[in-house]
C-alpha cells in the first residue's frame, strides 16, 4: 500500500464520521486499550461507534492531528459533545464534554484491519463528576 492509499481509505472512514464501514476488514478488531474490550467485525464495530456517538453522547470527533504512513494512520482528536447516556457506570448528565481521543490504525490490502482506541475516561469523570 502507499501513503496516499492509506489516507484515502482512513480519511473516507473519519469523513463519514464513523459511520462508513465499507473500508473494514470483515475480521477487523477494535480494542478499547483501556479496558482490553475488543469489538470484532464490521456489525460489532458499528454497534460500539452507535453507542459511544449516540447512545451514551451525541457527539462527534474533532481532528487535531492525523498522521499516516503506508499501513498505519494515528487520529488525534477531542470527542465533543453532550453525555445523553450511561457510560461507564456514570448515568446521563446532560454536561457537554470534550475529551481526548487517540486511535491507531492498522491497514492490510486497502482495508482497515484492527484499531487501538485510546479514550480518556478520567477527563471524562472530572468533567461529568468535577472529579
Amino acid at each position: 500500500m502507499s501513503v496516499e492509499t492509506t489516507k484515502a481509505v482512513v480519511s473516507k472512514y473519519l469523513d463519514s464520521g464513523h459511520t462508513d464501514l465499507s473500508m473494514m476488514a470483515e475480521d477487523v478488531v477494535f480494542t478499547n486499550m483501556a479496558t482490553g474490550e475488543k469489538h470484532s467485525g464490521p456489525e460489532a464495530v458499528a454497534q460500539m461507534l452507535n453507542f459511544i456517538y449516540h447512545v451514551a453522547f451525541e457527539a462527534h470527533a474533532e481532528t487535531k492531528n492525523l498522521i499516516i504512513n503506508e499501513t498505519n494512520a494515528v487520529f488525534e482528536a477531542d470527542f465533543v459533545g453532550k453525555h445523553i447516556g450511561e457510560f461507564a457506570g456514570v448515568p446521563a448528565t446532560n454536561k457537554d464534554v470534550r475529551i481526548p481521543l487517540c486511535v491507531v490504525y492498522d491497514l492490510e490490502g486497502d482495508k482497515i484491519k484492527r484499531a487501538r482506541i485510546y479514550f480518556e475516561v478520567p477527563v471524562f469523570f472530572k468533567q461529568v463528576n468535577g472529579q
